[in-house]
């Protein structure tokens, strides 16, 4: 099992930026990603990061403006995100998988989560 914190959640204008943070029990050899869900849909993948950080996967939605990055000393996955726009709001959630696993696995494949940070984006 992995225990997940995340923390930099926040209220912030449109076209600004946040950069979240997940503190990890452990981060080496597992594949990590964020996840955001709004009241009434699914849970959905943004972004994911390989084992290694040699790979990773962005959704349609947010390339271009969120970047995944680990921290392997400091045991922490960030994602930093820009250019934010309303649609963006949403419950952020770090989420870790053990391998084997894929970057893009989803929902179903990941099975550790933290407790979520909110993100709300106003226009």
């Amino acid at each position: 099992q992995v225990q997940l914190v995340e923390s930099g959640g926040g209220s912030v204008e449109a076209g600004g930026s946040l950069r979240l943070s997940c503190l990890a029990s452990r981060i080496s050899r597992i594949c990590m990603g964020w996840f955001r869900q709004t009241p009434g849909k699914e849970r959905e993948q943004v972004a994911g990061i390989s084992s290694l950080g040699g790979s990773t996967y962005y959704a349609d939605s947010v390339k271009g403006r969120f970047t995944i990055s680990r921290d392997a000393a400091k045991s922490t996955l960030y994602l930093q995100m820009n250019g934010l726009k309303p649609e963006d709001t949403a419950m952020y959630y770090c989420a870790a998988d053990l391998p084997p696993c894929e970057v893009d696995g989803g929902v179903r494949s990941f099975q550790n989560w933290g407790q979520g940070t909110q993100v709300t984006v106003s226009s």
